[in-house]
């Protein structure tokens, strides 16, 4: 099998305008790129009075495991499938982060026969929509200490500076830094940090605007720290967001690509899934919806944690209400999930797959049950299963009510998927969708964390840190109790114990500390270690990848 780089440098790609007129994009809103990719402009949403009318399909996954899940190849795979049965379909995705492309994770573009492209585009520097965001972060962050440097008007204590620096790599040597040194005129000596740049809440902040106005008021709320006074110091206060904004206003502009297959994709946007939402930009998401009948869109990590917060804050925040929900399985993850070496798992094992199985059927039971949503289940299949397996995931699958669809679009494209799309078309058409989220707005904070643990997870109960109940105490006097709340928990289990695999039970939730993204609109409660700024691991990704002479990139997966 080629490589995926290689499959995308030998595709035959589309002039970006004929994807758009795909779509009934008129030519006065395309913003090109060069050939095969150009942003979108907004403006076109409102001036040609477009609504949100095509039916949106999430795909969300099990947990993660190292052998593999192929979330992102079956939304591209699903999305050319319905286009190949005659749907008029969009595909909306995230923007990879460099950081993983560099280290281990790898890119974010699909694989195989099922890819967005330019694929290198993508997963290096695409439109400069993550250059902008740092840019924009580290504005801010520099402003904050130019106010102290220049007198502290404000009284900003500087113990209590919450906001860091952002770089879209991995480099766990800057995860914790003391700026400032070298004497006066180089500012004030401090402890500070550096995040990612998918975790910075300005890109949690992109992803959830509606417009450019709505993007600057966000940025004004965005808390940065507190004053001796314990008072919130906020970019509004530093007269920040006018700047900001201004730097961000042409990556608020959702980003236009095509598949292999020439079906329109919408790649825009990419906060982490542990410290953040974890989806695409609303604002990509309505102009797909609007163009559209069909739109499938993916959220990060497994339906814990990515549809969690898909439909909880996503959906809540902008009003969008799912048709179905497509979740991905390998019959080798649940294996593992099951107890079986991740050497061994191209060996048949009924045994750890019966074991590993609760895994996939709590997932089902959230969409199914608690969000009372119209689900499939997608298995992604690969050599070494055998049909006794893949019999044994259908009949525990349909026990539920649940059918079970075998994906093949890594090797065969949308003509792989055709089964998975007829399927997720009648489960639109025939049956019932009540879609309800996981809590009121109403309910207190530590209340709504409460009920993600039981309902989600599947957790007996939720244990708060001392520290977790004074910033709770804190936020709720601030008046944020009616903000959704945003989980920070391992995506390798429901649990916050990354080697608790399957479905535990008899486990509690420890919510260690909790923070305020007041601009984004929620409030991240703190569980297990996370980490906002990831290192590399012994032989990064980066070893690999070279460019010749005629700038041909080489060695991207």
């Amino acid at each position: 099998m080629k490589s995926d780089l290689k499959i995308a440098q030998e595709a035959k790609l589309l002039p970006i305008n004929e994807i758009a007129a795909k779509l009934g994009i008129d030519q006065q809103y395309i913003e090109q790129y060069g050939e095969y990719k150009a942003k979108i402009n907004y403006n076109m949403l409102t001036e040609q009075n477009l609504e949100p009318q095509g039916k949106l399909i999430l795909v969300t996954a099990i947990n993660p495991t190292p052998a593999g899940e192929g979330k992102t190849t079956t939304s591209v795979g699903l999305g050319d499938a319905l286009h190949s049965l005659g749907k008029k379909v969009a595909i909306a995705l995230r923007e990879p982060s460099m950081g993983p492309v560099f280290g281990i994770k790898g890119g974010a573009a699909g694989g195989g026969y099922a890819q967005v492209v330019p694929m290198e585009d993508i997963n290096l520097h695409f439109t400069g929509d993550m250059h902008a965001i740092t840019a924009a972060n580290n504005l801010l962050a520099a402003l904050i200490d130019n106010h102290i440097h220049q007198g502290n008007e404000l009284g900003i204590d500087q113990r209590q500076i919450t906001w860091k620096r952002a770089l879209d790599m991995n480099d766990r040597q800057l995860r914790f830094v003391i700026d400032g040194l070298g004497g006066r005129s180089n500012g004030v000596p401090r402890e500070d940090g550096f995040d990612i740049t998918v975790a910075s809440e300005i890109m949690a902040i992109l992803c959830l605007a509606n417009d450019l106005d709505d993007l600057k008021q966000r940025l004004r709320r965005i808390i940065v720290g507190y004053s001796y006074e314990r008072k919130p110091i906020t970019a509004g206060d530093l007269k920040a967001e006018g700047a900001m904004a201004a730097i961000l206003k042409d990556a608020l502009k959702p980003n236009l690509v095509q598949t292999l297959e020439g079906t329109p994709a919408f790649v825009h946007g990419g906060p982490f899934a542990n410290i953040a939402h974890g989806c695409n930009s609303i604002m990509a998401t309505k102009m797909a919806l609007s163009l559209a009948d069909y739109v499938v869109t993916e959220a990060g990590f497994g339906a814990d944690l990515g549809a969690e917060k898909f439909l909880n804050i996503k959906c809540r925040l902008a009003g969008l209400k799912p048709a179905a929900v497509v979740i991905v399985a390998t019959v080798r993850a649940l294996k593992l999930h099951g107890g079986a070496r991740l050497e061994d798992l191209a060996e048949e094992n009924l045994e750890a797959l019966v074991r590993g199985m609760p895994n996939l059927i709590k997932h089902i039971e959230n969409i199914k049950e608690h969000f009372r949503l119209p689900a499939v289940v997608a298995i992604n299949r690969f050599p070494s299963d055998t049909d006794q397996e893949l019999a044994l995931v259908e009949k525990e699958c349909q026990k539920l009510g649940v059918n079970v669809c075998l994906s093949e679009v890594w090797a065969k494209g949308g003509l792989g998927g055709q089964d998975l799309a007829k399927e997720v078309l009648r489960v639109i058409d025939e049956e019932e969708n009540n879609f309800s989220f996981t809590y009121a707005d109403q309910l207190s904070l530590p209340e709504k964390i409460k009920e993600i643990a039981v309902n989600i997870y599947g957790a007996d109960d939720v244990e708060f840190t001392s520290e977790a109940m004074r910033a709770l105490k804190r936020y709720q006097r601030l008046g944020f109790s009616n903000l959704p709340v945003c989980m920070a928990k391992t995506q390798y289990s429901f649990s916050d114990d990354p080697k608790k695999l399957g479905r535990p039970s008899g486990f509690k939730i420890t919510v260690r500390n909790v923070r305020i993204s007041a601009g984004a609109g929620f409030v991240v409660a703190l569980t297990g270690e996370i980490m906002t700024m990831p290192g590399l691991p012994k032989k990064p990704a980066a070893e690999l990848i070279d460019v010749d002479a005629q700038g041909r990139i080489t060695g991207l997966f």
